[in-house]
């Protein structure tokens, strides 16, 4: 569908764009044509969904998670060369909001002019003022300029180094220490976590530095889980139980750290709870494969602010966000039990494999005879006891489990009552439950 004029887009599962490192969202627009009157083969982007960002203007088909990763397109803001100015004329009463702007697309240096028509209720005023604020910012080229830098700096330590080697000694001309060695490895990583924790503490001394701070320490987590990954791929064999729990309990710390950019009431407007559930749809996939395949709702709302950081959301917008999943073609969804516990489970997840655990469980011979609580089959699944508990009354309205309730709480055993025969409640049946129930009960007495 992009044809040779725009650049596709990639999708997650959810339907929401993949951004590129650095890149935020910062207006959602629904309902909207690109049109370009110069072009004869210029693709037909009809009510589609905008997307502009610090780097992109992004066009996603009506229903994103139906239609083919292809369908979406970008345009880099970088190719921009003019946005040209609304004019308030008696026309324009009538007519959709418009907005246009020259692009140089490739192939070709020309410039042509592109329209973005606005079909539904968004506000063309506010989206012009952004757009106008995002290409003059032109976050790609301060971008660029960093990596120069970068590579200058690290040209510049080569030279010197080079110099040095010419020198000769543990010294250089300059009288520095010559990093060398295995020595000049661990200075070189002292003053590197010395660089980092000067810069953690920068973005603590006050909120307006923690926020202005916080996308920087994102991408220097994100790199710091990288570094653990590596680490504890490459050194399995030369480390401990304990060295090994301490990298994986920082891993998990780090995973939740933030998102780079989370959708906001502000840069989505009327889209705000569609998007923030295809979100909160990408987020949650890796925590619940870390969870056993479901999760509390309350936990998924503690860990999804924390990883917003200071974009926070209400409980309110959570549940309404988790309800839309219905509409949406994602891998997880919404559960409410009986007792009105909602957690939030892969779509994957089934109650079947559960109770078969639960079964083998709850048939032991220990289990015969003094039955499960919550606590062991949350060891077993792999979940927390309020989740465990969940199931096990689950089971219990299938017919599988009994409950027993006494001071020391909730007991479950094994459901005998299929097994014992109505007209006779002695005659024990060969191989079943209730002969494995007797000959445990027997061994004990």
């Amino acid at each position: 569908m992009a044809g040779k004029w725009l650049a596709t887009v990639q999708q997650t599962s959810s339907g929401r764009p993949v951004f590129l490192e650095n890149e935020i969202e910062c207006s959602l627009v629904s309902a909207v044509d690109l049109e370009c009157d110069e072009l004869s083969d210029f693709p037909s982007l009809k009510s589609g969904l905008l997307i502009l960002t610090t780097h992109r203007l992004l066009w996603l088909p009506p229903d994103s998670s139906t239609s083919s990763p292809s369908s979406a397109v970008s345009l880099p803001l970088s190719s921009v060369s003019h946005i040209h100015s609304s004019k308030k004329s008696l026309k324009s009463i009538f007519h959709s909001p418009r907005v246009r702007f020259q692009a140089s697309l490739n192939p070709g240096p020309r410039s042509v002019a592109i329209t973005i028509v606005m079909r539904g209720k968004g506000d063309c005023d506010a989206f012009l003022g952004k757009f106008w604020e995002n290409w003059r910012a032109r976050a790609w080229e301060k971008e660029s300029e960093s990596e120069i830098t970068r590579s200058g700096r690290g040209g510049d330590s080569q030279s010197k180094s080079g110099s040095a080697n010419v020198s000769g000694g543990f010294y250089t001309r300059e009288g520095a220490l010559r990093m060398v060695g295995v020595s000049g490895i661990l200075r070189k990583e002292q003053e590197m976590w010395e660089s980092t924790d000067k810069s953690l503490q920068e973005a603590f001394l006050d909120l307006n530095a923690l926020m202005s701070k916080a996308k920087e320490m994102v991408m220097l987590a994100e790199k710091m889980r990288q570094k653990l990954l590596t680490g504890s791929n490459s050194q399995t064999g030369t480390t401990n139980d304990e060295e090994m729990g301490s990298k994986e309990e920082m891993q998990d710390w780090l995973l939740s750290v933030g998102i780079i950019s989370p959708v906001t009431k502000e840069s989505a407007g009327a889209l705000y709870h569609q998007q923030l559930s295809r979100q909160l749809a990408d987020f949650v996939r890796i925590p619940l494969e870390r969870a056993g395949g479901m999760m509390n709702l309350i936990d998924v709302y503690c860990h999804f602010n924390r990883a917003r950081g200071t974009e926070l959301i209400s409980p309110e917008d959570l549940l309404r966000a988790c309800s839309l999943w219905e509409k949406f073609d994602v891998q997880v969804m919404l559960r409410k039990f009986d007792s009105g516990v909602m957690v939030i489970q892969n779509k994957s997840h089934s109650d079947e494999e559960v109770f078969a655990r639960i079964k083998a469980l709850v048939t032991n011979p220990d289990a015969l005879r003094t039955g499960i609580s919550p606590s062991d089959a949350a060891m077993t699944l792999g979940i927390a006891p309020g989740m465990a508990k969940e199931h096990l009354l689950t089971a219990e309205s299938k017919g599988l489990l009994c409950r027993d309730i006494s001071p020391d709480g909730f007991r479950f055993y094994i459901n005998l009552f299929a097994d014992i025969n109505t007209d006779d409640v002695y005659l024990i049946k060969d191989h079943s439950m209730y002969a494995s129930w007797v000959r445990v009960a027997s061994a004990s007495s």
